[in-house]
């Protein structure tokens, strides 16, 4: 991306590589720049790259996916023609939870969704503080930059479990399977799934890149949603590849959900997850 004023390039990413640099060891001296920010510094520099977004074509796109999505799975079509206003008279009805933005302050793709999540916000008029985010690996400093910009930040690890009760995004950028499978599993009922929007990896991808038999019996939610869900590729710019790439607009419509026989509600065990050594979320300390 050119204007970014920041001198990065983005690497190509193998195959099977990470696509987040997020959950990457800190050493004791980045911990310490961590814990003595320069809030008003990096507010600024997370607002320079909203700008930069704004002139990105794919984020006209993103735009008009959100709007879509969001009248026709989740609530009334607004009457308004008017697009801005739409967007507006849809979004203001929703909550939004921010899950795994990871350490914004080191890791510039981290920076880039933080700038995203915060247009999105700004364009759907939803306030900053109905967006609560959470992330294990915030510091206190970056804990008082998204203040600072308006957010509520959750002190509570709720490890994805969190059950809405009304419409609700969920901004959930490369967190790991888990993560979505035990919000899905707090949400498994049709009257609570309806009122959930993920924008996340895409599902039907985590079903391609997992063996099946591992994928059913530990992400048996994330399995069964797959078949029912509504997925909207977003696109992504080939210089944002790391930041974005495999990210899907998630959503699950009444009428999808509504053709589901009754038994798929009745036995949803909350998840385990003691015998994978791979797990790719941080548990609360009294269960670890």
């Amino acid at each position: 991306m050119s204007g970014t004023g920041e001198g990065w390039q983005v690497a190509r990413r193998r195959k099977g590589a990470s696509k987040k640099c997020k959950n990457h060891p800190v050493s004791s001296d980045s911990k310490c720049d961590q814990e003595n920010l320069d809030v008003g510094q990096l507010v600024k520099r997370i607002k320079k790259t909203m700008s930069d977004l704004r002139c990105e074509e794919f984020w006209k796109e993103w735009k008009e996916q959100l709007l879509v999505a969001a009248s026709t799975s989740l609530l009334r079509p607004p009457e308004n023609n008017d697009t801005v206003n739409q967007l507006g008279e849809v979004y203001q009805q929703l909550d939004c939870v921010c899950y795994g933005l990871g350490s914004f302050s080191t890791c510039v793709s981290a920076r880039y969704q933080l700038a995203m999540l915060l247009l999105l916000l700004e364009t759907g008029q939803i306030p900053l503080h109905d967006c609560s985010v959470y992330d294990p690996a915030f510091s206190h400093g970056e804990r008082d930059v998204l203040r600072e910009l308006g957010l509520t930040v959750l002190t509570e690890n709720e490890e994805g479990k969190r059950p809405v009760t009304k419409p609700t995004l969920f901004y959930m950028m490369h967190c790991g399977k888990a993560l979505y499978n035990n919000l899905l599993w707090r949400n498994w009922r049709a009257q609570s799934l309806s009122q959930v929007m993920i924008i996340g990896n895409a599902f039907s991808g985590m079903r391609e890149r997992t063996i099946e038999r591992e994928f059913k019996q530990d992400y048996r939610y994330i399995s069964e949603a797959v078949d029912f869900c509504e997925e909207r590729q977003l696109q992504c710019p080939s210089s944002l590849i790391d930041v974005f790439s495999d990210t899907a607009l998630i959503t699950f419509p009444s009428n999808s959900i509504n053709r589901l026989p009754q038994s798929s509600w009745t036995d949803s065990p909350e998840p385990q997850y003691q015998h994978r050594p791979d797990l790719e979320i941080i548990l609360r300390a009294s269960q670890s």
